[in-house]
């Protein structure tokens, strides 16, 4: 029976097509992004024996391109396939695997040889390698680490090859993997530029020798980098400690009274602006630092270190010398913290005592000029009475002219009555109009 197919119904592998066309055009902009970002710094499958060597490159912000088109120089020296895009690759070839990873503020540049080795720690690993691509990387190199690596049959280094390969009193050896591997390391530079690491399988899968390795190097560059902010810390300690005493000192100045409050509010400026410059050029780095800490602690706990008798471990040795470092550096950061909070509060307090001060002389000075106001007030009042006394006396004069011309038309007519009668009536006019002149304007100035 033949079932007829609606022309409105898409085929199956048209629809699939659709859908991947709606998904793609609908997708967030970093999806494929952070996707991959879960699939990076995966490190190659090995198997022992085997060499590797690591090197680590402080990298300046302005130059990931630069160091990614290093990186990709070296495919091209060794012929092999050139990666595509992102932050990781891995590059084989038939004698060498290259693994380059960019992190947010340093690289690694990796180099894998399996196969059997006479000597466990050279150079010779980086034949390969062209030297003028060595000498012009795009940083400073921060790490360098050979790592050796014996099977599970070889014989385990006598004490004679210990002291060849590390200085015993530095010595760091333990089980990690729970008992799955072993490792020797010193944790030293060595005559030829490199730290080295000697491991020996006692028992790993392929896949976990490489994460092994991974997590071992993972631990020694986070410990390395997180290890920068000590310096600075130890740097800026005594110019923390010096602006300590001089916001010690300006509060005890603050609670004397013979002060210039003008001239301690300028010191207390200057010294909050040298305050924000020191936490603007440490607050990433000490940041920094307590995140590899904390990366560092992780890697440490999926180690699962086992204690070897005779030996410190690996947490011993980081516990010994990254725990005081990191501490020191929090210590540093509190105290920064501390003191920008201190001076803040200083500098409101004064800023409250000044407001203060002012607001008494604005007060003193606004009942200084209410006094003159009155005192001003009574004057033109008196002003006022004189004027009304003036005028009326020169207009009562005035008047007087014309009063006694009427006696030589009237004689029996007596001026002196007469002006005594309108002095008053002259007097009350004036004043009358003085007084209406005087709301006229107090009106029009309203």
């Amino acid at each position: 029976m033949t079932v007829s197919r609606s022309p409105d119904h898409a085929a199956p592998n048209q629809g699939v097509a659709s859908l991947s066309s709606v998904l793609t055009a609908l997708s967030h902009p970093l999806r494929h992004a952070l996707t991959e970002e879960m699939h990076v710094r995966v490190f190659p499958s090995f198997t022992a024996p085997a060499q590797i060597i690591q090197l680590v490159l402080l990298v300046d912000p302005g130059n990931g391109a630069r160091d990614r088109q290093h990186a990709e120089a070296l495919c091209v020296a060794l012929g092999a396939a050139t990666p595509n895009d992102g932050r990781y690759f891995v590059a084989q070839t038939p004698d060498l695997d290259f693994v380059w990873e960019q992190h947010t503020e340093f690289s690694t540049y990796s180099f894998i040889r399996s196969g059997a080795f006479d000597i466990p720690f050279t150079a010779s690993l980086l034949d390969q390698v062209p030297v003028g691509w060595l000498g012009s990387f795009p940083g400073r190199i921060l790490r360098g680490t050979q790592i050796a690596i014996l099977n599970q049959g070889a014989t385990p280094p006598s004490d004679r090859q210990l002291a060849d390969y590390f200085r015993l009193q530095d010595l760091v050896s333990c089980s990690v993997h729970d008992g799955a591997a072993r490792i020797w390391a010193d944790f030293r530079l060595h005559e030829d530029g490199f730290g080295r690491m000697l491991i020996q399988d006692l028992g790993l899968s392929k896949g976990d020798l490489a994460r092994l390795v991974q997590r071992l190097q993972e631990l020694g560059n986070y410990r390395k980098v997180a290890l920068l902010g000590l310096p600075v810390a130890q740097r800026l300690t005594p110019t923390v400690s010096d602006l300590e005493r001089q916001l010690a000192m300006l509060s005890r100045h603050m609670a004397e009274d013979q002060t210039d409050d003008n001239q301690l509010l300028k010191d207390l400026s200057i010294l909050s602006a040298e305050l924000a410059r020191i936490i603007a050029e440490t607050r990433y780095r000490m940041s920094a630092t307590k995140a590899y800490a904390e990366l560092v602690s992780d890697r440490l706990r999926s180690l699962n270190v086992g204690r070897i008798s005779g030996y410190q471990t690996l947490l011993d040795f980081t516990e010994r010398r990254l725990t005081p470092a990191v501490r020191t550096c929090e210590s540093f950061s509190r105290r920064l913290d501390d003191l920008s909070v201190r001076a803040g509060q200083a500098t409101a307090l004064l800023r409250t005592r000044i407001d203060t001060v002012m607001e008494r002389q604005s007060r003193d000075l606004l009942a200084s000029m209410n006094r003159r106001t009155r005192l001003q007030l009574r004057l033109q009042q008196t002003v006022e009475g004189l004027s009304v006394v003036a005028i009326s006396y020169y207009l009562v004069g005035l008047l007087g002219y014309s009063i006694k011309s009427l006696q030589t038309v009237w004689p029996q007519f007596d001026p002196i009555v007469a002006i005594g009668v309108a002095a008053p009536l002259v007097v009350f006019a004036v004043w009358f109009l003085l007084r209406r002149l005087r709301h006229r304007f107090k009106d029009d100035d309203l």
